[in-house]
Parts: structure tokens; sequence; C-alpha cells
């Protein structure tokens, strides 16, 4: 009954117009990346000038990119954070340090929303997501609680950083706001970054 109740409540989720256009749109992005990579491989890119000239360049300013790319992914700007992970592994970019630089910058902007939305109140959020948006959020958040917002922040393609706003305009408690927002995050960009290692090796980057 439990296990019934519980795949209820993951349809629902998945029911929403905005979480099911992620994951689709998510899923669209995976299938060009792969098709770049394929096309990559096929024609040795590896060793032209050009991309020698862009592995230098991130082997030497990559983290601190990282690091503010990922702050804006942690706000409501898509600069598509897992996709510059594991171009960065690729490119030979140390994947521990990597996955704990991305995930703090990601942390900082979750942090960034929360705390405008806590400061800032309900006008600013309805701003950032429309009331009807909000209203979907909030129900969410009435079934699933803190396991929504562990869920989001486990798969990529869904705006955990909505919740982050949510989280702020409800006061929720800023301890185990943190820790949920870094720790599924750094296990996703640790994966992301170990691919990444492993693709770099398969294309001849590394």
């Amino acid at each position: 009954m439990g296990e019934m109740r519980m795949l209820g409540r993951l349809s629902e989720a998945l029911s929403v117009p905005w979480v099911r256009s992620s994951l689709i749109l998510g899923g669209v992005l995976a299938a060009i990346g792969v098709v770049l990579v394929l096309i990559f491989k096929f024609f040795n890119l590896a060793g032209s000038p050009l991309f020698m000239d862009a592995k230098a360049f991130i082997m030497e300013y990559g983290l601190v990119g990282i690091f503010l790319a990922t702050i804006l992914a942690g706000t409501v700007v898509p600069v598509g954070s897992p996709a510059l992970v594991v171009a960065a592994a690729s490119f030979g970019v140390h994947p521990l340090l990597l996955a704990i630089v991305a995930t703090a910058g990601f942390t900082v902007g979750m942090t960034i929303n929360y705390a405008l939305a806590y400061g800032l109140g309900r006008p600013f959020v309805l701003k950032k997501l429309g009331m009807e948006r909000l209203e979907e959020i909030s129900a969410l958040w009435n079934h699933w609680g803190w396991v929504i917002y562990t869920l989001f922040g486990i798969i990529p393609v869904l705006p955990v950083e909505f919740l982050a706003l949510f989280c702020g305009l409800i006061k929720a408690r800023f301890s185990r706001f943190l820790i949920l927002s870094f720790i599924p995050r750094l296990i996703v960009f640790a994966l992301l970054a170990y691919f990444g290692v492993q693709l770099g090796w398969w294309l001849g980057i590394m």
C-alpha cells in the first residue's frame, strides 16, 4: 500500500508540465551531446591546434569558470552545469576537485535564491515563478517535503533552483537546506566527473 502511494505521488510529480518538459529537454540535450561526441571521435579532432589551445585554457582556468558557472546554475540561469562538469573532466581537470568546486558553486547559487526569497518574500518569488508554478511546487512540497528537494537535486535536469526559492519563501530550516543542496549535487557531479574522465580517455583527449 505504501509503495503504491509513493508511485502515485511520483506519477503526480512527473505529470506537472514544467517537470515533464525539463525531463524531455534533458533527454534531447543528452542525445545531442552523444551525437557531438560521436562526430568528435569520428573526425579525430583531439589533436587539432584549436582544440589543444582550448584544453590548455580549461586546464588553467577551468575550475574558476566552473565555480562561476555553477553559481549561475544555482540561480534561475540555465547554463548547463552538468555538461560543463563532464567537459572539464574530459579535458583533464582533476575529477574530485572539480566535483567539489562545482558543488560549492551550485550551493552558493542555491543559497542566493534562498536568501532572496527569504528576504524579499512572496512578490519576488511570484515574479520569478508565477502563480501557477508556485502552487504546483507548494503541492509537491506538501506531499513530499524534503524528499522532493533531494530528488530534484539528484536528477540534474530538474530545476531544483525553483525549490530553493520556495524553501526561502517558507523559511525552511537553513541547515537542512544547505546539507540537501550540497550532498545530492556532490554525488551527481562526482559521477559526471568520473564519466567525463572516461570520455576523455575514449576520445583521446587525456
